[in-house]
């Protein structure tokens, strides 16, 4: 099992030193997207919408195969979120 220091650590790697995003970084991709797009509401974007807006993203590297209905539902439910 890891530590929490190791897991803070790791953390605090993967975000200083790789800030390549993927799938799993719901938050984060709902973060970026919310200050790139601050005039879309993200409560009427439709799936298609969104999947391009997250592999467009600088950050973004992950298969764009991988982003299904689940996650895609995840970062807007996030965005939505955050866009309060």
């Amino acid at each position: 099992t890891l530590s929490s220091s190791s897991a803070a650590s790791d953390v605090y790697k993967r975000q200083s030193h790789d800030m390549s995003l993927k799938w799993v970084d719901v938050l984060e991709i709902a973060i970026q997207l919310a200050d790139s797009k601050p005039d879309v509401d993200p409560r009427y974007v439709n799936f298609v919408q969104l999947h391009r807006w997250v592999v467009e993203l600088p950050e973004f590297s992950d298969d764009p195969q991988r982003g299904g209905e689940k996650v895609l539902e995840a970062i807007q439910a996030a965005w939505i979120e955050e866009a309060q």
